[in-house]
Parts: structure tokens; sequence; C-alpha cells
């Protein structure tokens, strides 16, 4: 039997607490997410580990990923995601918002289970995120008992938030937890990884983006590519209704109307 089949047992929230609720599934968010699309800059030995996933992995140890907000942290679980369903894991995706999971055709599957915005998790999050860890410890532990160790399904875990695990505001036990395995920085892009990025982006939309628009938006915007992305989405739509060429003087135009 899968961990996804266990889920109502293992994630029960504590007395009194919000019922947990099934977000729906979304793997094909606007932006591309797969390992392949991330820009590697400053990030390549992060990058090359999740590409060697699950080989790269201790068994039992969960890893953990950290970085400012737009520095692709959730780029990256997604693309773990995709790779893990790809090679027949169950994958269960834990946030802020709630969950979500994936199952394979093998109900006897290993599980991959992804955190992402640990420094957001309310307590009802943190009491279902620390049961994982805790499942994750008995299945490490039958595993090493039984005779067919390897066979046997496992389950990994793999999570993510703006700062390191010490700093993290969540209970005492799931910050210890989340801090014991393996630790990356992420790191944000600078100029010429954002502009890839944002040229990637427009490529993929269709967008014509005149000369000056990319220098502009690095120069007088924040470099956090969640907004940026945002940002030029809203461009895009601005651009067609106007039925005219992304250009600064567009863009202006649009954020004069925004602010109305």
């Amino acid at each position: 039997m899968s961990l996804l089949a266990d889920l109502p047992d293992m994630l029960s929230p504590p007395p009194m607490a919000p019922v947990m609720r099934q977000l729906a599934l979304d793997l094909e968010p606007m932006a591309p997410t797969g390992l392949d699309q991330f820009v590697p800059e400053g990030n390549e030995e992060l990058l090359a580990w999740l590409h060697a996933w699950p080989d790269s992995a201790q068994p039992g140890a969960p890893a953990y990923l950290w970085g400012p907000a737009g520095t692709g942290k959730t780029h990256l679980l997604r693309g773990l995601a995709q790779q893990a369903l790809a090679q027949g894991w169950h994958v269960l995706w834990l946030g802020r918002q709630g969950f979500q999971s994936w199952e394979v055709a093998n109900a006897a599957a290993s599980t991959l289970v992804l955190m992402d915005d640990c420094e957001s998790l309310d307590s009802t999050q943190q009491h279902w995120a620390f049961n994982l860890f805790i499942e994750n410890a008995a299945v490490l532990a039958q595993q090493k008992a039984s005779a067919e160790q390897g066979v046997a399904p496992g389950m990994a875990i793999v999570a993510a938030g703006r700062m390191p695990p010490v700093d993290l505001p969540v209970r005492d036990d799931l910050r210890t937890r989340l801090g014991w395995g393996l630790i990356f920085g992420v790191q944000p892009l600078g100029e010429e990884g954002a502009k890839a990025v944002l040229t990637q982006e427009a490529q993929r939309r269709g967008v014509r983006l005149a000369e000056g628009v990319l220098p502009y938006l690095l120069t007088h915007f924040s470099r956090d590519l969640t907004f940026l992305m945002n940002l030029l989405e809203r461009l895009d739509r601005f651009a067609l209704a106007e039925q005219r060429l992304v250009t600064v003087p567009l863009l202006k135009q649009m954020l004069a109307q925004e602010t109305e």
C-alpha cells in the first residue's frame, strides 16, 4: 500500500484544528517548471544534485533548500516532482495552502514528500509535516530490518523555505528535523541570469520585447523572479489588448493605469 493511502490517518489534525484541504492538482502552471528550465547561475551544485536524485540522496535524510523569495525554490521542487513521477514515485506536496498528491500506477512505489514555504506553515500544517518525518523514520527502520532491504518502498523528504532551518519560526521538533540533512542555499540570479530567465519566458509566450525593456526591468524593479514573471505576464496581456509592441513607454503606460 502506498504512503498516500494512509494520509487521512497520518495527517489527521490535532483536536479543534481546521479540516485538511486537498488542493486541485496543478502540474502545469503558466511558467515551465522542469529542472532543465532552471537557469543554474550560482546554483550548479544544487541543480546537479537534483538531476542525480534519488541516487544523490542519503537514505532517510531530508534535504532543505533556502533562499530569498523569488530565487526559484518552488520551481526546483516542482521540477523534482516531475522527475520523481517520471521515475515511478508517488509525490506528496505540503505547503501553506494545504497539500497536493500525485499517485502512480504502482501502489507500492516509494513516496517523495515535498514541503514548500516552511516559514509560513501554520500549527496544523506543522503537525502534518512533523508526522511525515516520523513516518519517514519508521519507513527507514522497516527497510533496515527487512531481509530485502532496498526492495521495500522508501520515502524521501525535500523541503524549502526563505531562511536556514535554525531560523524557521516553527515548532522546535520540526525545525530540528528540517535541519539535520543536506542544506543548500539557493543563490539569487545576477543580471545576466535574470535576463536569461525573462528572455526565455518572453520567447515561450511569443512576446516581442523592444530593445531596452529588459535592462529597464532589471534596473528599476526587484530581481525577485516571481515578481518579474508576474510583471511580464501582465505586460503581455496589456500589449495584446493595445495591439502594440512591448516597449518601455508601454510598460510605463500600463503601470500608470494600474495605479489610477
